[in-house]
């Protein structure tokens, strides 16, 4: 019997089937049938990824989840470029016009990764392994590929992504028997259908919250996706709004925001091309969060996604004019750094602290009426040294903070710190302050994670600014003016105890002993 191929069902269709299920018998077997294989996709690719998994644990050169997520995002992204460009050439094709490959023939996929015999299965008599792998992969195709970058007509173009993904990191593995096997769990993959990518970025969002529970500096590539959401659904972008974050790390906030609008019914052609190219921008510093976020993104939907690599904090406040605006940011800027001196003359309000920069740089990137979700540590409120009084006195005048999320600990896996989320608008003073005190009732920690009911009563009540005995509001003329002190202080509950706990102090300790642990790993390596 000859395979059959399960269509990519539009939405409408979807819709159409679920609404007859119960009416007509076939159209509710062949939901089932429906289900029943995108299940059995989600089965294929995560017994896939695991299998990717198993043999970069056997290799020397990867030796944390870190790496396992860096070496396969190449490799994922080097498959996915052959599927777009196969895509794109049948496209061509059928419109009769010619389609110009990115890549030369010998550094496509189907070339040096995966070649195929003449019934398309994998031919192994062609396919290079062992040393030969390694020294075409280290010596020719790496250096190929970052030569992108120089010959891109621009930062936004795919090809400039190429050239600086192939510039930031390296190929890890060091066996080329490895991978050989990597590359040929890989290609098992297909980005095919809307679905397969749907489950594909699922499993990828998955490998990134592995990232954050491994611990070292995990937790920084992953904020958890219910409370991404939740932040989203409050601030609630409009297509045609620009959507900005700083400090993007894996893109969890932009992925998220581009399911929320994508979801939208009744999307014009028009819409979705906005969505692609003119809707979702980042910024990330470190090399692998900026891999991360790009692969992450591409397999959310977005081709060449809008992330910058640079140091967002070394651009002066100064320079941001009215064109380098927002209408939304949605951020989780890492908070605890230590800023140098140089770094610090870029702000008015000068401090060490990364977050309060970031802080400073999400006001200044807001257009007039535009909307920010800021997740930051909770000592922000009642903090007395001058930088955090300054900073929350700019916050009250020049924007409306409108709703303050106190989220409780063990929020964020794998950290200690307690954080809040401040929800603000840009151009007018705050005049009333909403306080949500999230209690999902449990310990919150690697078990029992923030899910998405945990945050219903919030998003619910903060329509209405509405009180209850989790919320309650704040008038600004209340506030200490000498120095606007902002802490959770929930009437029905009595002041919220901001010191930290001896759980807190010992995650913290545990983790610089982990950052300092890498930090002499790198000078021993030097040595």
């Amino acid at each position: 019997m000859l395979p059959i191929r399960v269509p990519d069902w539009p939405f409408e269709c979807k819709e159409f089937l679920a609404t007859r299920a119960t009416a007509h018998p076939v159209d509710a077997a062949l939901n089932r049938w429906s289900d029943s294989r995108n299940l059995s996709i989600r089965t294929v690719f995560e017994q896939t990824f695991k299998n990717i998994d198993d043999i970069l644990h056997k290799d020397a050169g990867c030796t944390s989840e870190l790496d396992y997520t860096e070496q396969s995002s190449w490799l994922l992204f080097l498959k996915y470029l052959d599927a777009l460009e196969r895509d794109k050439a049948m496209e061509a094709e059928l419109e009769s016009r010619a389609y110009s490959f990115l890549l030369e023939p010998a550094y496509r996929w189907e070339s040096w990764a995966a070649p195929k015999d003449s019934d398309g299965k994998f031919d192994h008599n062609k396919a290079m392994t062992g040393d030969d792998l390694l020294a075409f992969v280290n010596d020719k195709l790496f250096p190929y590929l970052h030569g992108f970058k120089a010959k891109a007509s621009g930062p936004q173009t795919l090809e400039y992504k190429i050239g600086e993904i192939f510039g930031e990191i390296k190929n890890r593995i060091q066996s080329g028997y490895n991978l050989r096997d990597v590359i040929e769990r890989v290609d098992e993959l297909s980005f095919g259908t809307h679905k397969e990518k749907h489950e594909l970025s699922h499993l990828y969002e998955a490998k990134i919250k592995n990232m954050g529970n491994a611990g070292r500096n995990g937790g920084e590539y992953y904020t958890p996706r219910p409370l991404i959401r939740a932040m989203i659904q409050v601030i609630d972008p409009k297509v045609g709004e620009t959507v900005y974050d700083g400090a993007c790390g894996s893109a969890g906030f932009l992925c998220e925001a581009f399911d929320y609008l994508s979801s939208k019914p009744s999307l014009s052609t028009s819409d979705s091309k906005t969505l692609q190219c003119e809707t979702f921008f980042g910024k990330e510093k470190k090399s692998l969060a900026y891999v991360i976020g790009i692969m992450n993104m591409i397999l959310h939907g977005i081709e060449a996604p809008n992330i910058v690599h640079t140091n967002t904090l070394a651009e002066n406040l100064a320079d941001i004019q009215e064109r380098d605006r927002f209408d939304v940011v949605l951020a989780n800027p890492p908070f605890g750094g230590k800023e140098r001196k140089e770094i610090q003359q870029n702000f008015p309000i000068k401090t060490g602290e990364t977050a309060y920069l970031f802080l400073q740089h999400f006001i200044k990137s807001l257009r007039a009426g535009g909307r920010a979700a800021i997740v930051i540590k909770n000592t922000f409120l009642s903090n007395t040294d001058n930088a955090s009084v300054s900073l929350r006195k700019q916050l009250l005048e020049s924007c409306n903070l409108h709703t303050v999320l106190d989220c409780p600990g063990g929020t964020f896996l794998g950290a200690g710190v307690k954080t809040v989320v401040l929800f603000f608008e840009k151009g007018a003073p705050t005049r009333k302050t909403w306080y949500y005190q999230l209690d999902p009732g449990r310990n919150m920690g690697k078990t029992n994670p923030l899910n998405d009911a945990d945050l219903a009563e919030f998003v619910g009540l903060q329509k209405t600014f509405a009180d209850s005995p989790k919320s309650w509001s704040v008038e600004a003329t209340g506030l200490d003016q000498a120095t606007f002190d902002l802490s959770v202080k929930n009437p029905d509950g009595g002041e919220e105890i901001t010191h930290r706990s001896p759980q807190e102090i010992m995650d913290e300790i545990a983790a610089l002993d982990a950052e300092s642990a890498e930090v002499l790993a790198g000078i021993r390596a030097l040595l």
